[in-house]
């Protein structure tokens, strides 16, 4: 890769943006994009030679997947096809200031089915940088479109792409509650449980095969944990009083959750299925809203020390560390896939706003500029914080990347949307 591209990404902003949309028209979701960086890489996107014969083209997908991300600046090479086995005529696309281009083709492979073979090059090189061969049917354009961007993405930035993930969130239209699954462009909204009780912190399971949420339905919290390949589910916490906050331990076998079945909210383990309950940690506080860690630790709410606070334990049990020591509330927290940062919800001059820790430094940075937030949830890779907040009285999803820069809002016609989770890399 040539050193004018690494130089634009160093400058440009690291980030993917979301564009959600649920499967009734009235609870669409638009985007709105309130921020977004400078220094933006060029890259150009030819159309893939046999495209057409599918309802929709795969190059619009992966156009707008670089361009929502915040990280590239789409260059238009007009309508004809490229091919990835014709040389490509790189005087031609340098004129137009890529720095970096696709080209593909579709061919059919039997059984209804087509090849996609694309090659992304650098532009002022005159190298390749990588092909891919993928087989779909039509129908798969759009998880073929999200694979591509994907692939692109990790070799112009040397980071994974989430473009293929999937994130959850609950719906409230009216007295009904809909617990939400969408593509993280916002397509193929699918409805996971729907109740006329409310429906609160969903989180992925670590291999994205399963929700865990707690549900009111049984006129109290309970937690239990969902198989979206078969819609089965069962419960994990249905202890005395309030059972909440569930978190997936690394290795997805075990849950954190708070319960009351002991007197006030405490922190507790169990086993997926519902087995094995054990006390994590004690005090004389409120402990609530556990995190688990990718390094070890749990991380949690507790007002132990007079006000909410951020503090954390090593998963096997043991002594509690505070974590947060600036500003008197501090909740909600985190902790980033690689277990260096932290976002949370702090307090601001009565403004409650998405707010980002690094564990080396100490560091902090607000990264946003709305005052009701809540729920963040990190992208698998790290550069997006998805939120929810709220606007005119209703609740919206939000996104800002790490480093505040980019920033986004989506919203519904009618309805309140809250409780957003994104879920993890696919497995293929």
């Amino acid at each position: 890769m040539t050193s004018r591209i690494l130089s634009l990404l160093r400058r440009a902003l690291p980030g993917c943006a979301l564009v959600l949309a649920s499967s009734l028209a009235q609870a669409q979701l638009a985007i709105e994009i309130t921020g977004a960086g400078a220094n933006r890489m060029p890259v150009a996107i030819a159309a893939f030679q046999g495209e057409n014969a599918l309802p929709r083209a795969v190059t619009d997908v992966v156009r707008a997947d670089l361009e929502r991300s915040g990280l590239f600046k789409m260059v238009e090479l007009g309508p004809s096809p490229m091919g990835a086995d014709t040389p490509p005529d790189f005087d031609r696309i340098r004129s137009r200031g890529a720095d970096a281009f696709a080209v593909g083709t579709l061919s059919p492979s039997g059984a209804g089915r087509y090849q996609v073979l694309f090659r992304l090059f650098d532009t002022p090189k005159q190298a390749a940088l990588g092909s891919q061969a993928l087989v779909m049917t039509p129908n798969q354009y759009r998880t073929t479109g999200h694979r591509i961007a994907d692939y692109i993405y990790e070799k112009l930035t040397g980071e994974p792409g989430v473009f293929s993930t999937r994130i959850a969130y609950v719906l409230k239209v009216g007295s009904r509650y809909e617990l939400q699954i969408a593509d993280a462009d916002g397509s193929n909204a699918q409805t996971a449980l729907a109740s006329r009780e409310p429906i609160i912190s969903p989180t992925w399971s670590p291999d994205g095969s399963r929700l865990a949420y707690v549900s009111f339905e049984a006129k109290k919290p309970v937690v239990y944990v969902h198989s979206l390949a078969t819609g089965q589910r069962n419960v994990a916490a249905n202890f005395k009083g309030s059972n909440s906050a569930p978190s997936w331990s690394p290795d997805g076998s075990r849950l954190a959750v708070v319960l009351t079945k002991d007197g006030q909210s405490q922190l507790y383990t169990v086993n997926a299925d519902g087995s094995g309950v054990r006390r994590l940690a004690s005090s004389s506080g409120i402990d609530t809203e556990p995190s688990w860690s990718s390094d070890g630790w749990i991380y949690f709410t507790s007002d132990r020390g007079g006000s909410p606070q951020i503090y954390r334990v090593p998963a096997s049990g043991g002594d509690a560390q505070r974590v947060t020591f600036e500003g008197g509330y501090n909740v909600s927290p985190r902790p980033s896939p690689d277990g260096k940062s932290l976002v949370y919800v702090s307090r601001n001059g009565g403004r409650f706003q998405v707010t980002l820790l690094d564990l080396a430094s100490r560091q902090t940075q607000i990264l946003t500029d709305s005052s009701k937030d809540e729920s963040p949830s990190f992208a698998p890779n790290g550069r997006m914080i998805l939120y929810a907040t709220e606007v005119g009285g209703r609740g919206v999803l939000a996104a800002v990347s790490s480093d505040g820069r980019v920033k986004q809002r989506l919203s519904v016609q009618s309805g309140d949307v809250r409780e957003p989770a994104w879920g993890p890399q696919p497995r293929n």
